[in-house]
C-alpha cells in the first residue's frame, strides 16, 4: 500500500488564523551537529517541518540545520551539548510553537542564544480532539456533507476550529492581537495546510528582520511557496469531497491530525495512543475501546506513523479485523521522512498521507496539479 511521490503547496485559505508572528532577539544555528560558515547566515530550526519551511524560504542565502532529524519525535527531546553550543551562535531560531517544543526555553536559556526568535505558530488558536465518532457533538461541520470551500473566510469549523474569527487571509497583519493559547491545545498545527501556510509566513515575517537576509527574495519565495500549499490544499478537499461524509473515518497512532481532520470533514474515531503526546501509552481499557469503535464504526484501516512503533496499531488492527498501515505506508505525523522518502519535504509527506488516507476508503487520487509536479 505505498504511495507515489509527491510535491508542494500551500494556502491561502481564509480560515487561516490571522497570526503573523512576532519577532523577538534569538539566534539561528544548525543542529545535528552542523554550522554554516563563520562568515554566513546561521538559522537553526527545531522540527523538520519548520526546517523544510525555512529552507524554502531563505533557498541559498543561509545554512539551515534543525535540531530534530527525520522520524524523531518533538515531545521529549533532548538537545545534545553540542546542538546548544550551534545554537549559542545562531542568527535565528525557528521553532514550531503552539506549546511542542516544551524543552525550547531551557534550550535557550542555557545556550546563551541572543538572535531573533521566530515563533512558526505565532497567532494560531489551538484546541484540543473533537469527540469521538458516535458521540454527541462531534466537531465536523464538513462531514454532514458540506461542500469544501478553502478560498474564502466563510469556511467554517465547529467548535472553535483553529481558524475562528479569522475571516480573511491578510489577517496575518493582526497577530499581535492574538494570545498564544497553546497550553490545552493540540500543538500539531502543520497538518491543516491552511495553518502551515500561516506558518509559513510568520517564519518569512521573521526572516525579514535577520540581519544579512534578502527580504525581498524571502517574500518572493514565499509568495511561490504559498501557492503550492494553496494547490496542495484544493487537491486534497477536491479528493476527501468524492467521499461520502460518512465514510470518512480515521483511526491513528496518536492523536496528531485534529486539524487535518477539521480542514477536510474527517471523523476522528480514535488513537491507539489516546494523547497528544507520542510517548503515552495506551491502557487495555483504553484498547479495547477503541477495538469496539472501530468495529461499530465500520473503519476499514489503522494507520502508524512513521515516527512511533506500529506495534500497538498493528495489535489493534489485528483485534478489530481490519488493515494496518505500516512501514512505508505509515503516516507522517510529528515528524517528515528521511532523504529519498515520500516525506521528505512537508508537501510529499501531505501528498503521501492524503494518498494513503483515500486508499483506506477505496479512492484512488487523482493526479496532482502542474502546481505540485514541478
Amino acid at each position: 500500500m505505498s504511495a507515489p511521490r509527491p510535491a508542494r503547496s500551500v494556502l491561502s485559505r481564509a480560515l487561516l488564523v490571522g497570526g503573523v508572528l512576532t519577532t523577538t532577539a534569538v539566534a539561528l544555528s544548525g543542529c545535528a551537529g552542523a554550522a554554516a560558515e563563520p562568515d554566513g547566515v546561521s538559522i537553526v530550526a527545531t522540527t523538520t517541518q519548520v526546517g523544510d519551511f525555512t529552507r524554502e524560504l531563505v533557498g541559498e542565502q543561509a545554512a539551515v540545520t534543525q535540531m530534530l532529524t527525520p522520524g524523531q519525535s518533538a515531545h521529549s527531546f533532548d538537545p545534545s551539548a553540542a546542538q546548544l553550543a550551534a545554537l549559542a551562535n545562531a542568527d535565528a531560531l525557528v521553532i514550531n510553537g503552539a506549546g511542542l517544543e516544551s524543552w525550547v526555553e531551557d534550550a535557550v536559556s542555557a545556550s546563551g542564544f541572543d538572535g531573533v526568535l521566530i515563533d512558526a505558530g505565532d497567532g494560531i488558536e489551538t484546541h484540543g480532539t473533537h469527540s469521538h465518532a458516535g458521540e454527541e457533538d462531534h466537531a465536523h461541520d464538513h462531514a454532514e456533507g458540506e461542500d469544501h470551500d478553502h478560498d474564502h473566510a466563510e469556511d467554517e469549523h465547529a467548535d472553535d476550529a483553529a481558524h475562528d474569527d479569522h475571516d480573511h487571509a491578510d489577517d496575518h497583519d493582526h497577530a499581535d492581537d492574538h494570545d498564544h493559547a497553546h497550553e490545552d491545545g493540540n500543538p500539531h498545527i502543520w497538518t491543516d495546510p491552511a495553518l502551515a501556510a500561516v506558518m509559513v509566513h510568520n517564519i518569512a515575517h521573521g526572516l525579514a528582520d535577520v540581519d544579512g537576509l534578502d527580504a525581498a527574495e524571502i517574500e518572493d519565495n514565499e509568495a511561490a511557496y504559498e501557492a503550492k500549499l494553496e494547490a496542495l490544499d484544493t487537491w486534497i478537499a477536491e479528493n476527501v469531497d468524492t467521499v461520502p461524509a460518512e465514510q470518512r473515518l480515521l483511526v491513528t497512532n496518536h492523536d496528531a491530525f485534529t486539524y487535518f481532520l477539521d480542514a477536510y470533514g474527517i471523523t476522528f474515531v480514535g488513537s491507539v495512543i489516546p494523547s497528544f503526546d507520542d510517548n503515552a501509552e495506551p491502557s487495555a481499557a483504553e484498547i479495547d475501546e477503541l477495538v469496539a469503535r472501530i468495529t461499530a464504526t465500520g473503519v476499514q484501516a489503522v494507520f502508524s506513523e512513521g515516527s512511533i512503533s506500529p506495534k500497538a496499531a498493528e495489535t489493534i488492527a489485528r483485534e478489530a479485523g481490519v488493515a494496518v498501515y505500516a512501514g512505508d505506508d505509515a503516516l507522517y505525523g510529528d515528524s517528515l521522512g528521511a532523504e529519498g522518502t515520500d516525506g521528505e519535504t512537508y508537501l510529499g509527506s501531505q501528498i503521501h498521507n492524503a494518498r494513503l488516507i483515500l486508499e483506506s476508503w477505496g479512492v484512488t487520487a487523482s493526479p496532482l496539479p502542474a502546481a505540485l509536479e514541478e
